[in-house]
């Protein structure tokens, strides 16, 4: 955690880079928007498309770390939890409420972005690879299960099939754990693996600006100033929807402590408002560990607790991945039933899991998301430059919801005190 403490100020330089390169490319956009505005089609593509690619590279980059990414931090995750027996009944209690909270986050963002529909305004062509999404947007049951399990995980691993890497790593994570001494090297050197992982995540990740430039420029330069209403709209449903997500979560707290929930509030301030100012739920994480102790959550609760729920419990990334997920498709005109639609949502509930800790790890899985529902991967371009503003108010989410559940699982245990001095 010692790391993840030194986070912050690198993070806020690539925030303000992202914001002034969004401003930059909404100015340059305009300009060449009025400037082609008498110009043929042809030359309008030709001159936006090296703005187009610098986004399409770091969309590459994105996709070339999430395969390794996966396998090795959610091997190490499922291995350090042990056997079933040593999970116990804390574990099955706790995993059971990260799930139905997971479910809860995730439907509604569905149930959100449906109703409001913030992308059908933006009517974006397919790109050329993407020509036939439309006909094959809906998945079958059948082929949905059967295509999550891998006959290769290599070839999964190169055709970046996250389900089935998630697969294979739940086995081999558990196999891990259950040879005992002979897996300890293994996890050993999985968990350096993640860590290294991690670090080219970060050096990927400090591109974002130039992709923010180049996708800005380009929508902009073609779709001209209109479309930054989306954008606004887009914004706001969302932040809407994590005050509704909010209230559910301080409605499960009273059911716990009643009367105490101003005083949790009152505790966990300062870390979350150190998760939103650094849009990292990670840099709250010590001092959010500290507070729950001192608020009476047993110790050895939270320190089980917590740091599981780092890794799959993010109630704000949730609703976040389905939301943007399906606001893309709705960008391209790409209608999704209900059936689709909620195997989406079991994709991003099994895919979220493992990857918490990276920088815009949201973009990740969503990410690996369109890619297997063939949404075309170039509309994660539109969130770049609007992403650090979503992303202060999930990780702001994200620790009320660990906090949330922490406390419960104390008072389920019988180990919630009055407060610790």
């Amino acid at each position: 955690m010692n790391e993840a403490a030194h986070t912050p100020p690198a993070k806020n330089r690539i925030t303000l880079y992202i914001v002034l390169s969004m401003f930059a490319g909404i100015a340059l956009g305009y300009f060449l928007n009025t400037y082609l505005a008498d110009k043929s089609a042809e030359t309008k593509d030709s001159v936006l498309q090296p703005f187009s690619l610098l986004a399409d590279i770091f969309l590459r980059l994105v996709k070339m770390i999430i395969a390794p990414l996966v396998f090795s931090t959610l091997v190490v995750g499922v291995a350090k939890q042990g056997s079933a027996q040593t999970v116990g009944r804390i574990g099955g209690k706790t995993m059971l409420w990260f799930i139905c909270f997971s479910l809860i986050s995730l439907v509604l963002g569905m149930l959100l972005v449906n109703t409001f529909t913030p992308g059908i305004a933006m009517h974006l062509p397919l790109p050329d690879a993407a020509g036939s999404t439309v006909a094959h947007a809906s998945l079958s049951l059948k082929e949905f299960i059967s295509h999550i399990f891998p006959t290769s995980v290599i070839d999964a691993m190169a055709k970046n099939e996250i389900l089935q890497v998630v697969v294979f790593s739940l086995f081999f994570g558990v196999a891990t754990a259950a040879v005992g001494e002979k897996g300890a090297i293994v996890i050993t050197v999985l968990d350096s693996v993640s860590h290294i992982i991690l670090k080219v995540t970060a050096y990927v990740m400090n591109f974002a600006p130039l992709a923010v430039l180049g996708a800005m420029t380009a929508v902009i330069g073609k779709q001209g100033l209109g479309i930054l209403g989306t954008y606004s709209l887009f914004i706001g449903e969302f932040y809407l929807g994590l005050f509704l997500l909010l209230a559910i979560l301080t409605g499960a707290l009273w059911l716990f402590v009643r009367g105490r929930v101003p005083t949790l509030y009152r505790h966990i301030k300062e870390p979350v408002l150190l998760a939103f100012s650094t849009s990292s739920s990670e840099a709250a994480f010590p001092k959010l560990m500290l507070e729950l102790e001192r608020f009476g959550c047993d110790e050895k609760i939270v320190s089980f607790v917590l740091p599981l729920g780092y890794s799959f419990n993010l109630d704000g990334s949730m609703m976040y991945m389905s939301f943007a997920s399906i606001f893309i498709a709705q960008c391209y005109g790409i209608h999704l039933d209900i059936a689709t639609q909620m195997s989406m949502l079991l994709v991003l509930m099994i895919t979220s899991k493992g990857i918490a800790g990276v920088p815009r790890a949201s973009l990740v899985v969503i990410a690996g998301t369109l890619a297997t529902f063939n949404i075309p991967e170039a509309g994660l371009a539109l969130l770049l430059g609007i992403d650090p503003l979503l992303d202060m108010g999930r990780a702001a989410t994200n620790v009320v919801g660990n906090s949330v559940a922490t406390v419960a699982m104390s008072s389920w245990e019988g180990g919630l005190q009055h407060q610790k001095n």
